[in-house]
């Protein structure tokens, strides 16, 4: 899988998550990278959604670190606050084996790549406007996406 989608808001962006979110197989892990202000939360709440739950108590675990939904059904682990040392008192492996899907923010703090996972890359182009570039480890080269999912044509995303 590799794919890039064009959101113009975040509404549209959690649309995204949504449909991501219907496509992965239990014990899944996203890794989500982006800037402060970026969306990955708002990406949460749609792939909180996706999965059947109510997105409207997600927020962004900055205290927290770790907060589930749906009894085990979605994790969702933000890093922001800590240094990839840290990171390995968290037990973030066992969160999947239960079959719940993990969402991880500021995914780049982990001290070590995470097989199998899919990763989220999230990039501000000004306004509301942001690229989801989502990735697996056997992509092939990317697709633009519109926020419905259908290509646009003559569009070309390149990794920055």
């Amino acid at each position: 899988m590799r794919e890039c989608h064009l959101s113009h808001s975040e509404h549209e962006t959690a649309g995204i998550a949504d449909a991501l979110a219907r496509r992965l197989l239990p014990g899944s892990v996203v890794l989500l990278y982006g800037q402060l202000g970026a969306g990955k939360t708002a990406f949460v709440r749609g792939f909180v959604r996706g999965r059947g739950i109510a997105s409207d108590e997600v927020s962004s675990p900055t205290f927290t670190l770790i907060q589930e939904y749906g009894g085990g059904e979605v994790y969702h682990v933000d890093l922001y606050r800590l240094a990839p040392d840290e990171v390995d008192d968290l037990g973030l492996e066992e969160l999947p084996e239960g079959g719940g899907l993990v969402c991880i923010e500021w995914a780049d703090r982990l001290p070590r790549p995470v097989p199998g996972a899919v990763s989220v890359r999230i990039t501000d182009q000004g306004d509301d406007a942001r690229a989801l570039l989502i990735t697996d480890e056997d992509g092939p080269q990317a697709e633009v996406l519109d926020a419905s999912g259908r290509a646009e044509p003559g569009s070309d995303y390149s990794e920055r």
